[in-house]
């Protein structure tokens, strides 16, 4: 199985008619190479998750990875801690994804207590959980369907648990925006993406994700409890926020 069998190609030729973005077998089957090349800094997160859960997660406790995709949370997380310190639920809504997750982790970590579950977010039962990571998942939700993910996400952490956020983000300011924008694309087009691809992508996704602000982020995290949230890493249009549910009768992020 060489790396060109799964170049990310999907968007290389004209497509007579411009379907909305699936994660479907197709995008599975070149998935990490489509990251790699359109998501500038994901790397760098996953690389930060077992760090994060290191200084914030009670030992033992529950993660949720949710939109996992193919397990890579799960197996950044398995990669700095051991087998006792956390049991993880990887989510994700697409058949293909939950397949080749499981195959995946169960290979790679099977000394872990980790399980892939094919749900809706927006629906699922959560239990206690000491860390939750959202890795641009929430931007697929319809706008006004967000509020309410995050706030169960809340009510579903314990004291002193961490919520992960990473979206694709606006700009408030228009020129702003539009520069972060053309830079991204200059960033695809230095990874080796066509004019054609950018260009079909981009009419692809619209509608189906949808960014907010910075700030709309960190003033739906505080209307749902959340009494401190920051921004931690940005890369262009893309950035990850941290934030800190309290341990009860004591203010601000907890220390371990």
């Amino acid at each position: 199985m060489s790396d060109a069998s799964y170049r990310d190609a999907i968007f290389s030729t004209p497509l007579d008619r411009m379907a909305r973005f699936s994660f479907d077998e197709q995008v599975v089957a070149c998935f990490p190479d489509m990251i790699r090349r359109s998501v500038p800094g994901y790397g760098q997160i996953l690389g930060m998750l077992g760090l994060i859960a290191r200084r914030h997660l009670r030992h033992g406790a529950h993660v949720y990875d949710l939109g996992c995709s193919l397990g890579a949370g799960g197996l950044a997380l398995a990669g700095q801690l051991p087998p006792d310190a956390f049991h993880y639920t990887g989510v994700d809504l697409s058949p293909a994804m939950v397949a080749r997750a499981r195959e995946t982790l169960a290979a790679e970590c099977p000394a872990h207590a980790v399980e892939i579950v094919e749900g809706d977010i927006r629906e699922l039962d959560y239990r206690p959980s000491g860390m939750i990571v959202l890795n641009f998942t929430l931007q697929f939700l319809a706008p006004g369907e967000r509020d309410a993910v995050i706030d169960k996400l809340f009510a579903a952490l314990e004291p002193g648990g961490v919520l992960v956020l990473s979206e694709k983000i606006k700009a408030d300011d228009e020129q702003e925006n539009a520069w972060l924008v053309e830079r991204y694309h200059d960033f695809k087009r230095a990874n080796g993406y066509s004019e054609l691809e950018i260009s079909q992508k981009r009419t692809a996704l619209e509608n189906v994700l949808v960014p907010d602000t910075l700030a709309a982020h960190h003033e739906r995290l505080a209307r749902a409890g959340f009494p401190r949230s920051q921004t931690w890493f940005q890369f262009l249009n893309f950035a990850s926020l941290i934030a800190f549910k309290e341990i009860s009768g004591s203010p601000g992020e907890s220390a371990r």
